[in-house]
């Protein structure tokens, strides 16, 4: 049995992936695949990402992954990394790109206007690099990263959940953005663990060892950093 199925869709930086979670669980084993039965036995699923949405859901179609992704996504701990996140949602603006709907919301691209840092200069999209995540709820995820870690992006788009109580962490890049977002055993970032350093493998740890039938995130109105 695999005991993390990293989902294989043609795109993305799946090999890092899979090596920064063998790195913080050596024990278990992690299988990068593009078979929708592995995925569909696999005790958790990792759905990484980079590259544009259509794409993404038209390789996925092509595949034959799109149901396994939802029965996973609905059934077991889920992670969605950068485009694995943006998909959860309803549509993208992106080339107009319907989603998987289990999440409601929409992806927008980052404005053309009001891109601008504190010191007035203009912000380039795609953001490219590190930025603060301020953790808007208690989740198992979040255990023992400090509030306002940093973490590794690359995006021009972001999603806008259609329910605040869906967004797990917010950044700000020109403007404020939902950058993670959680329900149930689902949870998804914008940014890349797997190259965001010792923050980004804590929270890989976080989830191989993640029981979301035991835990359930709480809301609070300024969520201090995990302990």
């Amino acid at each position: 049995m695999i005991d993390v199925a990293v989902v294989d869709y043609g795109m993305g930086n799946l090999r890092s992936v899979a090596k920064a979670i063998e790195h913080v669980a050596p024990r278990l084993k992690v299988e990068v695949t593009s078979d929708a039965r592995q995925v569909l036995r696999a005790a958790r699923v990792v759905f990484p990402g980079q590259g544009a949405m259509p794409d993404c859901m038209r390789e996925m179609e092509a595949r034959g992954l799109r149901q396994a992704v939802l029965e996973a996504a609905g059934a077991k701990p889920f992670l969605g990394i950068c485009i694995g996140l943006q998909m959860l949602f309803e549509a993208s603006e992106e080339g107009d790109t319907p989603g998987l709907a289990l999440l409601p919301g929409r992806v927008r691209r980052f404005p053309a206007q009001g891109m601008t840092d504190e010191r007035g200069l203009r912000l380039k999209v795609p953001h490219m690099g590190w930025n603060e995540v301020r953790q808007t709820i208690e989740h198992p995820l979040w255990r023992g990263i400090p509030q306002g870690s940093r973490f590794y992006f690359v995006h021009s788009y972001y999603p806008e959940p259609g329910h605040g109580e869906l967004t797990a962490g917010e950044s700000i890049y020109g403007v404020p953005f939902a950058c993670a977002a959680a329900r149930g055993n689902v949870f998804a970032v914008q940014f890349h663990p797997e190259k965001s350093a010792e923050a980004g493998l804590r929270l890989l740890a976080n989830f191989v060892e993640w029981q979301p039938a035991m835990q359930r995130p709480a809301r609070s109105a300024a969520a201090s950093p995990a302990a």
